[in-house]
């Protein structure tokens, strides 16, 4: 089973925009992907790091039910360090959108390149706790998003993975180094 195949089966339907794995679990399995700016049809999809593990979705989903995107906006607002990391993750995220989107500019003329973490016009006012994690664990070093997942109680499975039926998910785990999460060989 490929990787797209994988996400397909973590989501409950195709993934749209979808460009390569990023992240892995400590399983092996996808844990966050890269989309691409535009689906297939030029409609644009502005999540570029999104997860896909069912575990990690749930976890963060709790944190955002106990109020978290207001309190980590609060946090961005009145913290200097915290709301210079999301400045910094924002333009980062533009760059990567509009180096990943190449020439094409979709059906909205490039307008949605200019989007922000989850698709926020606005740096200060934070949508999605889920895009800002994703992304700070594709991209190591953003602050705001890496305060927020060590907030996220159990966010992988203690003892097997959580996708059901994906290629022998244990016997992955015991090929992987220790820690957290594995990288992809190559990244973009």
């Amino acid at each position: 089973m490929d990787d797209r195949a994988v996400v397909e089966r973590q989501l409950g339907r195709p993934p749209r925009a979808f460009g390569r794995v990023v992240v892995r679990c400590p399983f092996g399995l996808p844990a966050v992907t890269e989309q691409e700016p535009y689906d297939s049809k030029g409609d644009p999809f502005p999540t570029t790091y999104y997860v896909t593990c069912p575990h990690l979705v749930s976890a963060i989903a709790r944190l955002e039910a106990a109020g978290g995107v207001e309190r980590w906006s609060s946090a961005a607002a009145a913290d200097e360090a915290l709301r210079e990391s999301l400045e910094r993750a924002t333009s980062e995220q533009r760059g990567t959108r509009r180096e990943l989107a190449g020439h094409s500019r979709g059906t909205d003329g490039g307008a949605s390149l200019d989007l922000g973490i989850g698709g926020s016009r606005s740096p200060a006012h934070l949508k999605c706790l889920h895009a800002h994690i994703a992304f700070a664990l594709a991209r190591p070093g953003y602050e705001l998003g890496e305060r927020m997942l060590e907030e996220v109680v159990d966010p992988w499975p203690r003892e097997r993975c959580c996708t059901d039926g994906a290629l022998q998910c244990d016997a992955a785990a015991e090929q992987l180094p220790s820690g957290i999460f594995a990288r992809p060989e190559t990244p973009r």
